[in-house]
This record gives structure tokens, C-alpha cells and sequence, in this order.
């Protein structure tokens, strides 16, 4: 994962996942865990799988090699559309685990995948968004910058984050440009999914460390609020970023500033509930009672979403690098580098059960669908696992 410049062209490479909680100390003395010459951490021993909760393999899929794609798995009834690197798109059933529809663009992509459940949206590395139906490219546009987030596709219209900090709607039929927003921000972005979200009938999107609220129509801003602001001196300092998956439960949406915080805000009034200092670099997952995400040492968090207090931590899984986790009934689901799928006890953070792919580590936070947990690795394993 890199650092890029906020008008698109590269700039400083650095690490993201498992870094140190303060940029500022991976900068200037090497990261206490990682760097200044020391090895890697071992993570401890996970000791013998006790299934607590029974989970079988139900089926799997290809893909294509996903590394250095900032996918997002899109789930929308029982169809989950996933992409990979070298720009194949498809639409799997999560029923069976077999192609609705599959396409190769054959060009590299840097963002996907966004869906309504029917149309499909993919940003490649030329800078182009591309529009899929049942398959089929739709239309294409080009854009001014590099883009990271996977495109939105909600209400008829398709709407993109860009690493420039702009905003931009299209008509989902025709590529119609609607509207561009662009916004003030810093000069570094992070290569990763930001935010993205509707909310009710406001768009938000995440600049910098503000989540901003606005009219889809038009573009107009509605509110805006920090979960984090820019501190330090320096470009790499003051980066501050808000970083995909969020949880919305209603009107309340709460989201993850890179190596900063965790918070969450009130849509309705744009206000903040609650944000408290958090050191991961992943995004967040929970329900109307609780929150929780993996720090960058590989600590599970769990705070009580109305006020934001610490329900429990786990440092079963300290020093594995972790996906944003996915609440599923009892379950917080984490994936990790070598392949594992963690279950744990959504009550207090105990394992649950384990569970192996292709030991080439997962790159995307797992989803659902049609009562089936999919994830998928970063050699292009897509997994399909149920309850027993």
C-alpha cells in the first residue's frame, strides 16, 4: 500500500498495514514493530481449532491475481460482483458459486467494485470508468485523476471519489456527467477505498479526515463534520484519511480515520456522536449496539456504538495483518496475510472457529450473501462458506 499525491501522480511509497500507530514515529525512528531493522513479530500461536461454531466450505471461484487492487466485494441480494487486478469482472452466485455473468476488460484496474445488484462499476488505470450490464460494457468516461474507491452505483446514477478529492456524478444509462465537486484536502491520499455511502437520500462521501453530506442531485453540501483533523509539520504528518468499510445503522454512520480515530456521526444533523484515538488503518463494521474493528498490531476492538465505550479487546490474532471485520449473527469475521478466516464471539471476542483458503492471505473485508460468508485471497480464490 502507497501514499500517492493528491493530483494523482505517485508520490511517497509507505507501508499501511501494520505500521506503526503514529506516522510520524515510522518516519523518523522505524516502526517499533516492523522497522529500524528488527525482524517481523511472530504472532503467537493460535493453538488447535476448537469449532465452537460449526462452518463448511459450500463452494469456490476464480477470480484473477487481486494484488494491489483496493477491492470492495459488492453483495446485493444473492449475487456477489467481485474484480481483479489484471481487470476481470464478475457476477457470482452466492447460492452455487457460479458465473452470472463474467467479463475480462483486459486492462489493469485500481478500483472495484461497485453495484446495484444489475449495473457494475470498475475505475482502470488509465484513468477511464467503466459501466457493466449483465456483462456488456455500457459506456466508459475518462476522468481527471487517479481513483481508489470502488464507484457507487445507487438511485440511476454512478457516482466517484477521485484521489484529487473530487466528486463526480454520471447517469447511470447514458455516462452523463451530472455534476463535479471538487474539494480542498492535503497533498497526500492513501492507495485505499475511502468513503462512500448513501445515507437515506444524502450522498456521503469522506475528504480528508471530514465526512461530508450531500444532495445527489445536485451536489450541493449538506453538512460536514471532522472525525479527525490534520496534525505535524511535514505532508506525511498531516495526512489524515477516512478509510472504507463504513457501518451505517440508520441515520448513524461511524467510520475509520486512518491511524487516528474511530467515531461516528449523526446523518440527519451532520454532527458527531462520539470519536475516540484508534491506531488501525482498516475500516470498521457493527450494528445498532456495538462497533468493531482491528487495530494495525492486529488487537480486536469492540466499543458500544451509542457512546463509544470499550465493550472488549482480543490479542489472540496480535501481529497478523487483518481485513476490516464483518459482523455476521454471533460472529465478528477478520481475515488475515496467510488465508485464515477468524470467527469470534461477538460478545467477547473468544474464537469461534477457523477456517483455511489458499494461504495467499485475504485482500478484501468478507461479505454476505444469500446467507453465505464470502471472502476472497489475494491469488483469486473466491470462498463460499455456511453454517453447519
Amino acid at each position: 500500500m502507497t501514499f500517492i499525491r493528491g493530483d494523482g501522480l505517485k508520490g511517497l511509497v509507505f507501508g499501511v498495514r501494520g505500521v506503526c500507530s503514529a506516522v510520524l514515529v515510522a518516519m523518523l525512528a522505524g516502526c517499533s514493530l516492523w522497522g529500524g531493522g528488527s525482524s517481523k513479530p511472530v504472532p503467537a500461536d493460535l493453538g488447535a481449532n476448537v469449532a465452537v461454531l460449526g462452518v463448511r466450505q459450500a463452494w469456490t471461484a476464480r477470480i484473477g491475481n487481486v494484488s494491489g487492487l483496493p477491492l470492495e466485494i459488492h453483495s446485493a441480494g444473492s449475487v456477489v460482483t467481485v474484480a481483479s487486478s489484471d481487470g476481470v469482472v464478475a457476477a457470482i452466485d452466492a447460492r452455487t458459486g457460479g458465473d452470472l455473468w463474467r467479463v475480462a476488460l483486459s486492462e489493469p484496474l485500481s478500483a472495484g467494485v461497485g453495484s446495484d445488484g444489475k449495473s457494475a462499476a470498475v475505475v482502470a488505470r488509465s484513468n477511464a470508468l467503466i459501466v457493466l450490464d449483465g456483462g456488456r460494457e455500457r459506456w466508459r468516461q475518462s476522468l481527471g485523476a487517479q481513483v481508489f474507491t470502488p464507484p457507487l452505483v445507487a438511485g440511476g446514477r454512478v457516482f466517484v471519489l477521485s484521489a484529487d478529492r473530487s466528486l463526480s456524478a454520471f447517469d447511470a444509462l447514458t455516462g452523463r456527467k451530472l455534476w463535479s465537486l471538487q474539494r480542498p484536502g492535503e497533498p497526500l491520499v492513501l492507495r485505499q477505498s475511502g468513503v462512500l455511502l448513501a445515507a437515506g437520500d444524502t450522498l456521503v462521501a469522506g475528504f480528508s479526515g471530514r465526512l461530508v453530506g450531500l444532495n445527489p442531485d445536485n451536489g450541493s453540501v449538506r453538512w460536514e463534520t471532522a472525525l479527525a483533523s490534520a496534525r505535524g509539520t511535514n505532508d506525511v504528518e498531516r495526512l489524515v484519511e477516512l478509510v472504507g468499510r463504513t457501518s451505517r445503522v440508520e441515520q448513524s454512520i461511524c467510520a475509520r480515520a486512518f491511524q487516528a480515530a474511530v467515531g461516528c456521526v449523526n446523518a440527519a444533523r451532520g454532527s458527531v456522536n462520539w470519536t475516540l484515538p484508534a491506531s488501525g488503518a482498516e475500516g470498521v463494521h457493527g450494528d445498532g449496539e456495538a462497533l468493531f474493528g482491528a487495530e494495525s498490531n492486529g488487537t480486536v476492538t469492540a466499543w458500544r456504538r451509542g457512546d463509544g465505550s470499550r465493550l472488549w479487546s482480543t490479542d489472540r490474532l496480535k501481529h497478523r495483518k487483518l481485513t476490516a471485520p464483518l459482523l455476521l449473527g454471533r460472529s465478528v469475521v477478520v481475515g488475515d496475510e496467510t488465508g485464515l478466516v477468524h470467527l469470534l464471539s461477538r460478545t467477547d471476542g473468544s474464537p469461534l472457529n477457523r477456517i483455511s483458503t489458499d494461504g495467499s492471505g485475504i485482500v478484501a473485508a468478507p461479505a454476505v450473501a444469500a446467507d453465505t460468508l464470502v471472502v476472497v485471497t489475494r491469488n483469486g480464490g473466491v470462498y463460499g462458506f455456511r453454517p453447519d
